[in-house]
């Protein structure tokens, strides 16, 4: 596969690329920062300087593309209206570049809560606003789409053991297993229009997905 990582610098992204590379696959990251172009070559990916906010148009850069990820997010020291700008419009961008280019693929980093963010606290609730209409973009968009909703996420070593589908309650989930769950979607077909919540579990990452 070829896969367009937006947001190749985050902690999900640059954990999805060494993941992509090491399998085989070719990986691309947009980055905003050219300083962190040495990251993602240490991780065997091919940084793409593009900054998702400051460009109107990202087709040029998921040319020939098998499949899209959006993995990129303002961040929790971001305010509302940056949120807006990034996990909302950036999802929608990268939508938009999907459809130029004919890339059918598109899978979003979504977060647990948001088909309800009127349920979130005051401070969480920008946050899950932006990406319930970030979904719905994606859902809407008449791409392959998957939807992941992880929840809170660590930096605890991964287990490659999760629990995945609609119903699943909110629960902590390593970065390492969103990435590895990240890949295991990519390569199954049957995930394409599913949307499901992620946490740490006992199921094996791959079966787990094969099961949604």
């Amino acid at each position: 596969m070829d896969v367009v990582v937006a947001g190749g610098h985050g902690q999900i992204g640059l954990r999805l690329l060494r993941l992509l590379a090491g399998d085989g696959h070719r990986a691309r990251g947009l980055i905003r920062n050219p300083e962190h172009a040495a990251d993602l070559e240490a991780a065997g990916a091919e940084p793409v300087v593009a900054d998702l906010e400051a460009l109107d148009d990202l087709t040029e850069y998921v040319q020939g593309a098998d499949a899209v990820v959006f993995a990129a997010g303002a961040g929790p020291g971001s305010g509302a209206a940056r949120k807006r700008t990034m996990d909302l419009g950036g999802a929608v961008k990268l939508v938009q570049a999907a459809q130029a280019a004919g890339v059918r693929r598109y899978v979003i980093v979504s977060s647990i809560g948001a088909d309800d963010p009127a349920s979130a606290g005051e401070e969480m609730r920008p946050y899950q606003e932006a990406k319930h209409e970030a979904d719905a973009a994606v859902a809407a968009s008449g791409l392959d789409y998957t939807i992941v909703r992880p929840g809170r996420l660590t930096n605890d070593p991964g287990t490659g053991h999760v629990a995945a589908g609609p119903d699943v309650q909110r629960g902590d989930i390593t970065r390492d297993d969103v990435a590895a769950t990240l890949l295991a979607v990519l390569k199954r077909p049957s995930a394409i229009g599913k949307t499901f919540n992620l946490v740490g579990g006992d199921t094996p990452v791959d079966g787990a997905v094969a099961a949604l």
